[in-house]
C-alpha cells in the first residue's frame, strides 16, 4: 500500500485563517467553532504571515496573562512558519514535526501561473499510528548516525 500525503491524509480541508489585526480572542473562537488547533494568520492578498496554534496561546498569551480581547494575533504567532508542499509524504511530515517541535504544518501549493496556494494544515492528529511509529523509528536511526559522527 503506497504512502499517504499530507494532502490526503489532512482531516479538515478547508483554510482556517485571520487577519493580523484580529485579536486571539477571535483566533480562540475561530479555533473553537472549526474544532482545529490552528488559525492562519494572512494578509489581505492571501499571502501567509504566520500561524496562531493552541500551543501559542497557552505559552504566549496565557501564561504571560495578556488579555485576549486586546492582544493581536501578529504579536504572538509564529512567523514565517516552515511550510510543506501537499505531496510530500506523512512520516516525512511527522520526521519534520518531531525533529523541529511543531504540531501543525501549513500546506503550500505553488503553481507558477497562480503562484503560492494555501490548502490548509496538517496537524499531528492525522497522521496515524504507522506514520508516526515510522517517523519517530526515522529520527532515532538520524539521531544515531549524528552521535556517531561526532
Amino acid at each position: 500500500m503506497p504512502e499517504r500525503t499530507v494532502f490526503q491524509s489532512m482531516s479538515q480541508k478547508h483554510v482556517v485563517s485571520l487577519g493580523p489585526q484580529a485579536s486571539v480572542w477571535d483566533a480562540a473562537c475561530v479555533m473553537t467553532r472549526a474544532n482545529c488547533g490552528s488559525v492562519l494568520i494572512v494578509d489581505t492578498t492571501g499571502l501567509l504571515l504566520g500561524i496562531v496554534t493552541e500551543r501559542d496561546l497557552m505559552t504566549r498569551v496565557l501564561a504571560k496573562a495578556l488579555v485576549p480581547t486586546t492582544t493581536l494575533v501578529s504579536d504572538v504567532m509564529t512567523k514565517k512558519p516552515y511550510c510543506v508542499t501537499p505531496d510530500t509524504l506523512v512520516s516525512d511530515a511527522v520526521l519534520i514535526m518531531i525533529e523541529r517541535g511543531f504540531r501543525h504544518l501549513p500546506i503550500m501549493a505553488t503553481n507558477a501561473t497562480t503562484g503560492s496556494k494555501i490548502l490548509g494544515v496538517f496537524s499531528v492528529r492525522d497522521a496515524l499510528p504507522r506514520e508516526v511509529g515510522a517517523a519517530v523509528s526515522m529520527a532515532e536511526f538520524n539521531e544515531q548516525v549524528n552521535d556517531a559522527r561526532g
